[in-house]
């Protein structure tokens, strides 16, 4: 069995000031959204967008992924202990974001900058959606770091089984590195190379839905659950797994639209 390595989670200290690697991990997913969206209006040069567009993309995103997936981690997850403790609510800096909240966010702030931009919502989402599985990735690989999150008891044979010791001495499934190499890198690599061509409207959009949605609802059976607003729906399906299943079917009912469009009357 292999062992935490229990890592610090303040990766600078310069005086009074502290940068945590989880900040740094947020850091790099922008840093790859700006570089992977400007390498993608490159090679796609037909959607129109040009280096100060993907900046402002980037603005509306971060609003939407701090507002959002504190939230989200608020009222899908832990509601009881934040309004218990209002002021922790914004301590983002201890970690605690969901994916689902702030996904909701990010598509408000996408739906705001299509309104302020004058394109349309399907084409903005469309854009970015193959720019922000490698975003994902950096965040569970600062969820590792942090020694959160960690997976279901394991068996203890298996070679990358991990033992967290702030949790116990129980061989666990390291799903931190799972979900990196799922709904972050292979998400990213069939995303990429499904948007290199055109595709009709909507359909980049229902393939980030439904991989996302498949392969989270996947990672759950070997993360340990997460306490949480849908855990006792009953299916021994954890929060995030219900919150999967309306993705995937909204991906799958936007996948047929945009295949097999409506004739018009």
């Amino acid at each position: 069995m292999l062992t935490h390595p229990q890592f610090d989670p303040v990766a600078i200290s310069l005086g009074p000031l502290s940068v945590r690697w989880y900040g740094l991990m947020y850091l790099a997913a922008f840093g790859l959204f700006v570089l992977l969206g400007r390498r993608h209006a490159k090679r796609r040069p037909e959607l129109g967008w040009d280096a100060r567009q993907i900046d402002d993309l980037l603005f509306y995103g971060v609003l939407g992924v701090v507002i959002g997936g504190r939230l989200g981690e608020v009222l899908f997850y832990q509601p009881g202990y934040y309004f218990s403790h209002p002021a922790e609510i914004l301590a983002i800096w201890k970690g605690g974001m969901s994916f689902h909240g702030g996904f909701l966010g990010v598509l408000a702030a996408m739906a705001l900058y299509g309104h302020n931009s004058g394109r349309g919502f399907w084409q903005v989402t469309d854009f970015i959606a193959p720019l922000v599985p490698t975003g994902l990735a950096a965040g569970r690989i600062g969820n590792f770091i942090n020694g959160e999150l960690w997976g279901r008891p394991a068996d203890p044979g298996l070679p990358w089984a991990m033992v967290f010791p702030q949790v116990d001495g129980i061989a666990r499934h390291p799903s931190q590195i799972y979900q990196a190499l799922g709904e972050g890198l292979l998400l990213f690599v069939l995303l990429w190379f499904y948007a290199a061509s055109p595709r009709p409207l909507r359909a980049v959009s229902a393939m980030f839905l439904i991989g996302y949605g498949v392969l989270r609802f996947a990672a759950e059976f070997f993360r340990n659950p997460d306490p949480g607003i849908f855990s006792g729906l009953g299916l021994s399906l954890t929060t995030a797994q219900w919150l999967c299943v309306p993705m995937v079917l909204v991906g799958l009912i936007l996948l047929a639209a945009a295949r097999f469009p409506r004739p018009p009357r």
